[in-house]
């Protein structure tokens, strides 16, 4: 008696419009992202002809290839662990839907920051409205046990210092690019922002502030520019 249609009709379609316009963000980046990839073999000759130092060019991509590429292997193999331990622990606890909870965390956890917390609420709600609040709790005790231990530990032990970037930049990355390119921004902001901070800090002029994106004591060497520039001098 206390149900009202009108109210119920609002959030399905406020839910329909928000659900179509994240679906058309990410039929856009993937549309963007098959065109980078048609242009992938031809970039880095591009790349070549408008450097003054073309070895040094091709050497910084291919670097920048490699640190996106060992970050989404690693940040893959880990979300999938977060997802499975998920499920593995919401069925142990008796919490209903854990395979769907388990691709949440899974899908989430490339989101930093606030992915493994967005993805805990509704395992948590539900728990609450389930079990009441001693097996809630035990379902936030396990999603920070799994969230600090994958997160905190073992993703930094296999990426190493290799990132180098603050949490506050990562953190602004993620609003920047999430309200650029939606949802997927979120997923991609770490490794878009990696990219510009290594294609900054193989620039002299710019290196600055690739040292102002990143962390104290983890900066890389001068780029190998200046080195090539000296061995041109010397062989003419």
């Amino acid at each position: 008696d206390n149900l009202n249609p009108n109210v119920v009709m609002g959030m399905v379609k406020r839910t329909r419009t928000g659900f179509g316009g994240m679906l058309s963000n990410v039929f856009l980046v993937i549309l963007t992202l098959l065109f980078i990839l048609l242009e992938g073999s031809t970039f880095p000759k591009k790349l070549q002809q408008i450097s003054r130092f073309p070895h040094a060019s091709g050497e910084q991509v291919q670097r920048i290839i490699q640190a996106i590429n060992r970050y989404m292997a690693i940040k893959v193999v880990t979300s999938f662990a977060t997802g499975f331990l998920v499920w593995l622990s919401l069925s142990v606890l008796g919490i209903d839907f854990p395979i769907l909870w388990g691709i949440t965390a899974f899908l989430l956890n490339f989101v930093p920051t606030i992915g493994s917390v967005i993805a805990a609420a509704p395992a948590i709600l539900l728990a609450i409205v389930q079990s009441g609040f001693g097996d809630a709790l035990l379902v936030a005790v396990a999603y920070l046990a799994i969230n600090v231990v994958i997160g905190s530990i073992l993703e930094p032990h296999f990426m190493g210092r290799n990132l180098g970037l603050s949490t506050l930049v990562v953190f602004l990355s993620l609003v920047f690019w999430g309200w650029v390119l939606g949802p997927v921004g979120m997923i991609l902001s770490v490794p878009l922002t990696m990219t510009l901070k290594l294609a900054l800090e193989n620039n002299p002029d710019t290196r600055a502030i690739a040292i102002m994106l990143g962390t104290v004591g983890h900066q890389r060497e001068p780029p190998v520019v200046e080195r090539h520039s000296a061995d041109e001098k010397t062989d003419a």
